[in-house]
């Protein structure tokens, strides 16, 4: 008793000359210790004014929020004759920092990332922002593998009351994936589990990957990862018990453990359909995923109720929720399904907003709009508006979002969130062959006229070969209803004096007025008209078919052409096309006005398709007839060729085909094209309008029977790098010829800037 009394008396000596002040009325306040910090600054901080009356609790207040400041690492109060002084001591300001011994980071990279943590050169020193930097610092070193990475800081005292902080850093070696081990699995291989998961030990690749460095992030998605095969294999019962990560003490090796239960491999007995539905129980059973007998999936039952919802959303209701209720039978090792369907509320779309078009005016993208303001919630609409949106190709992204209005339970919005991309481009086309040297040519194009949604284009090509000079102009929106209307205005020369084209020249004028109109969400069919005037000249030996042509038609010849086209455009974006196809065939005929009489037909198919998440399939298919009618032959001028850009690359532009006894192309009446590419974004880069490819082309050009030449399929293979660049699209390509002929000419290497390949 004594002992705790004498421990009472001690603690109150102690705290009543730091509390006990006899209330006074404060004549006066004055700060003294302040180096930096204004004495205004103190002042704003003080809960007491003058003529205030100071006690015990206002003193312990004041110094409470000078502390609370972070300015001081001590505050004292006394009082001399009415006047409140405060004495403070100011803590150190940050005159320095320095980082020592960092190569994996830039050093400005690094500042900044302590700027985060509280720490900044001219700031006021806080031991806990260095000791938050310094662990940050060290996480960055985690998260690319160097474990054993060492930091120590160093304070150091400068005048003005100032310190300079160093950092010191032993980055040590990256620690490597040393060994990986799965326990509990029956039903598959450890080498077939092992290849699904990014991390792995060390092979010839890792260097790139840098999938031999561990990373939490990295094994959570294979885990992840291997429960989905698992799941979609059958087994509802797999788990994964534990995982242990351990590292050897140098830091250098890290052990990976996996211990999963993979349990019975279930089959789904059978399935059923309970709620409200509101549309026909059987429509909804036949988008059903899953059926009796069937292995059982987790995907597939994960796509039956996105599939059931997306129909839901259809009529209007937005919030549909679709749940399948398992009932195990553990014995047989069977599940049955029942979908419960719950559609909520039917929901309206109240109004469309539209954001970011700082040019494109609003009607531009309105228009293209399915879903429309008042009208029942449907996200096929939805989703088509935004493809639609999309495939103008005048943003290099494009949102839909449908946020729910507040206070309503009935009503959504949806925001179309687009960022603008250059529509007016300078276009440049090159390509190099021993031939020709550097070919290139040049366009203007503005897609987005104005930002009425209007095209106009200009093309001038000024090589020894083919001189060219149009314009175009294009009005997509001619009427309401979607038809567009366009004209065209076109001058042609061509020299095949320096190619492997047949020795003549052309000169052509034309220009005619053409139409679209739209048949279906992604259908349209297209007419026009036009007239053009060609003179001919023949060269130096040309062959005795030009010279027979131009015996008997002249060398000059008027046309007036009747064009025909359908076009299906189902891609699910222009701006990173991953599936959907594009098809499109047209119809060149010479009308029976003037002395010619031919006519061309062409069709091209392409179709994507997603072998994986990032990868995709493009396989795209042309043909092409030609002939005369009426007694007259097909104009050689009018001829089809393949060779080059657009058709087989590693081949001379235009060089496949017939040739004469001179080695003269040609050209041809028949022409097939044949294309297989795999598109895959550049490693590294998230930015989408980046990407590889490897692609196989083939192709050829036929002419009649009796022509001699180099006939019959040609085939390359190569690599492309294109970038949807600021400026318009650029491609480099490289390939080689894989069953080249004596008389073929090759041009491997391409690039063009601004239209596509």
């Amino acid at each position: 008793m004594k002992l705790k009394k004498l421990a009472g008396l001690i603690s109150l000596l102690c705290m009543s000359p730091a509390w006990a002040i006899e209330p006074f009325t404060v004549k006066d306040i004055r700060v003294e210790g302040v180096q930096r910090t204004e004495a205004g600054t103190v002042f704003s901080y003080l809960p007491v004014k003058v003529g205030d009356t100071m006690d015990d609790q206002q003193a312990a207040a004041a110094i409470r929020a000078l502390y609370a400041t972070g300015f001081f690492k001590d505050v004292r109060l006394e009082v001399e004759q009415g006047v409140l002084i405060v004495l403070v001591r100011e803590r150190p300001s940050i005159a320095s920092i320095e980082v020592n011994g960092v190569k994996d980071f830039p050093k400005d990279q690094l500042k900044d990332n302590m700027k985060y943590a509280g720490l900044a050169e001219a700031r006021i020193f806080d031991k806990g922002a260095l000791d938050k930097a310094t662990q940050e610092l060290k996480r960055q070193y985690v998260a690319r593998g160097k474990y054993g990475v060492s930091v120590t800081t160093t304070v150091t005292e400068l005048e003005r009351n100032r310190v300079g902080i160093v950092f010191n850093v032993a980055e040590g070696e990256v620690s490597k994936i040393k060994q990986i081990n799965l326990v509990g699995n029956r039903a598959y291989k450890e080498d077939e589990l092992l290849d699904m998961m990014k991390l792995s030990t060390p092979d010839w690749m890792s260097w790139f990957s840098k999938n031999d460095q561990y990373s939490k992030q990295k094994l959570s998605a294979d885990m992840e990862a291997m429960r989905s095969f698992y799941m979609d294999n059958g087994y509802l019962e797999f788990s994964i018990d534990s995982t242990q990560v351990s590292i050897t003490p140098d830091k250098k090796d890290i052990y990976i453990t996996i211990n999963i239960a993979e349990g019975e491999k279930y089959t789904v007995s059978k399935t059923g359909v309970s709620g409200n539905t509101l549309i026909a129980k059987e429509e909804v059973e036949k988008l059903i995923q899953v059926k009796a007998g069937d292995t059982f999936s987790r995907k597939a039952l994960t796509e039956t109720s996105k599939k059931v919802g997306e129909r839901l959303g259809q009529e209007g209701y937005a919030f549909a929720n679709v749940n399948a209720t398992p009932e195990l039978d553990k014995e047989k090792h069977q599940v049955a399904f029942n979908f419960v369907i719950d559609p909520g509320q039917r929901v309206y779309i109240r109004r469309i907003n539209i954001a970011g078009n700082d040019k494109t005016r609003d009607e531009v993208i309105r228009r293209e709009f399915r879903q429309v303001e008042g009208a029942w919630f449907d996200a096929e609409k939805i989703k088509k508006s935004k493809q639609r949106v999309d495939r103008l190709d005048f943003f290099s992204e494009v949102d839909a979002e449908t946020p729910p209005v507040q206070g309503a339970t009935d009503q959504m919005d949806v925001t179309v969130s687009v960022k603008e991309k250059s529509t007016g481009n300078l276009s440049l086309g090159a390509g190099f062959s021993n031939g020709e040297g550097i070919t290139l040519t040049a366009g203007v194009t503005q897609a987005n006229l104005f930002g009425s949604g209007n095209h106009v284009s200009t093309q001038i090509n000024t090589s020894k070969v083919n001189q060219v000079y149009s314009l175009s102009y294009t009005n997509p929106y001619f009427t309401d209803d979607g038809v567009s209307r366009g004209f065209d205005v076109y001058k042609r020369n061509t020299d095949s004096s320096s190619t492997a084209v047949s020795q003549y020249s052309s000169h052509t004028m034309g220009g005619g007025v053409r139409f679209g109109v739209p048949i279906g969400e992604d259908e349209s069919i297209s007419y026009g008209l036009a007239f053009e005037s060609t003179q001919l000249g023949l060269l130096t030996n040309p062959p005795a078919r030009l010279i027979q042509y131009v015996n008997t038609f002249g060398a000059s010849n008027s046309n007036l052409l009747g064009t025909i086209g359908w076009g299906r455009d189902s891609r699910d974006s222009a701006i990173y096309t991953t599936q959907g196809t594009v098809q499109r065939a047209f119809a060149e005929i010479a009308l029976p006005v003037f002395d010619m009489r031919y006519y061309k037909l062409n069709y091209q198919h392409q179709w994507f398709h997603p072998v994986s998440s990032d990868i995709t399939l493009l396989l795209n298919g042309e043909a092409g007839v030609a002939g005369g009618y009426g007694g007259k032959p097909m104009p050689f001028f009018k001829n089809f060729y393949a060779g080059g850009t657009g058709s087989v690359r590693g081949y001379d532009s235009n060089s496949l085909g017939p040739r004469d006894a001179t080695d003269a192309v040609l050209g041809g009446t028949r022409r097939v094209v044949g294309n297989a590419e795999l598109l895959m974004p550049v490693p590294g880069i998230k930015e989408k309008s980046v990407r590889l490819s490897g692609f196989v082309d083939a192709g050829a050009v036929y002419g009649p029977g009796d022509l001699p030449g180099s006939a019959g399929l040609r085939y390359s293979a190569g690599a492309a790098f294109t970038w949807i660049s600021p400026v318009g699209p650029i491609k480099f390509s490289y390939a080689v010829p894989l069953n080249k002929q004596a008389v073929d000419k090759l041009q491997k290497f391409q690039f063009n800037l601004g239209s596509a390949f």
